[in-house]
């Protein structure tokens, strides 16, 4: 990149507390910026790849019970990202849903914003956290996520521009925060297609969350004389294991990204049950190991999966719509009905250099247009 007057640049990440799809678009944002510094609300670099624990990282000072339950005090969270002073900065990079985006800047700085999405726990999106849900919380929580919006919407105004991984954001930002927002597709690690030898197990992986909807996955399996396999660790592990009742089905936990590779290469094919994804990297993954998918007809999965050619999608979230669909899918495959080899090809658009081409050249040009302003 050739930015005009050299700037200083620090970034700012909602939580860097898990491994997920945000943090591998933080990493693509290091590598255009390796010695921006990054603030964040939450660290935990046990839970990192080394990538980050070489970086210069800050992160308020969290004490007491906020320290020990962070999540139960997230309407505080804000407040501590507004307090980052970034006055030594000339352009700020934000990455995240939340707080990221509410850090203070002045009229001599440009704050240029990834949006992955609007939180989906103040707008009515299935999330995560399943606390809003418990009838004796509710109350709270109405009261809070009232006054919680008010403040998103107010923090939305502060970037000079919103980037977004998704059409389905993109009008959620529109929506939400009466914003103009940029897609540029998140990062995802693209491999050549391999013609490998198809085993008889379908595939499914994610956080075993309710959101995700892998219950609704195992129950169609115990009805089917298929094998599924589920890989992946979360907050819904051992109620899902409880409803296991086909000795086909095998749960194995969070696997290496070697392992999760070969499952993604042998598979028959892929589930993607979840509702409103954002936009859905898992899926391309599979994808691009030419692995057709059977996906719920909603949010990012639109725009990733072409139907009839890459694989199905499902309607309606239930027994009878997943089922029904998976019949004719399993159907199709059998018949050699999808060509594995263009599935793998159409994912390339993906890319993880063009994520980083594209968001080189948006910065490049955002910035000298402010710079020659100044």
């Amino acid at each position: 990149m050739n930015l005009k007057g050299e700037p200083k640049v620090s970034i700012i990440h909602d939580y860097l507390n898990q491994y997920g799809g945000a943090e591998r678009t933080l990493e693509k944002i290091l590598e255009l910026f390796p010695d921006a510094p990054i603030y964040t609300g939450i660290l935990d670099l046990k839970k990192l790849p080394d990538t980050f624990k070489k970086k210069k990282i800050l992160t308020p000072n969290l004490n007491g019970i906020f320290k020990k339950f962070p999540k139960l005090f997230t309407f505080l969270m804000g407040n501590r990202f507004e307090n980052f002073d970034l006055s030594e900065f000339d352009l700020i990079i934000s990455d995240g849903t939340a707080w990221a985006k509410s850090v203070i800047t002045e009229k001599n700085q440009l704050h240029i914003s990834y949006i992955h999405t609007p939180p989906r726990f103040l707008y009515k999106y299935s999330s995560e956290n399943t606390l809003r849900k418990k009838w004796y919380l509710k109350p709270l929580f109405a009261y809070l996520d009232f006054y919680l919006r008010i403040w998103d919407f107010t923090a939305a105004q502060r970037p000079d521009f919103i980037l977004c991984n998704s059409i389905e954001v993109q009008k959620r930002i529109k929506k939400f925060y009466k914003r103009d927002a940029t897609i540029i597709y998140p990062p995802v690690k693209i491999n050549k297609f391999k013609k490998v030898e198809r085993e008889n197990f379908y595939l499914t992986t994610g956080r075993l969350s309710s959101y995700k909807n892998f219950d609704l996955v195992i129950k169609m399996f115990n009805n089917l004389d298929k094998e599924l396999i589920l890989l992946g660790t979360g907050i819904e592990e051992a109620s899902l294991k409880k409803l296991i009742k086909n000795k086909k089905i095998k749960l194995l936990g969070k696997v290496s990204d070697e392992v999760l590779e070969e499952y993604l290469s042998k598979a028959k094919g892929y589930i993607f049950p979840v509702k409103d994804e954002d936009f859905g990297i898992a899926l391309v993954e599979a994808l691009n190991h030419g692995t057709p998918a059977l996906a719920h007809k909603s949010g990012g999965p639109l725009e990733i999966l072409r139907e009839d050619i890459d694989g199905l999608f499902f309607e309606e979230i239930n027994l009878d719509s997943i089922t029904e669909k998976f019949i004719e899918f399993d159907k199709k495959i059998n018949e050699n009905y999808f060509d594995r080899k263009k599935i793998s090809e159409y994912t390339s658009r993906f890319d993880e250099k063009i994520f980083k081409k594209n968001l080189g050249e948006f910065i490049e040009t955002k910035w000298n247009e402010f710079y020659n302003l100044k």
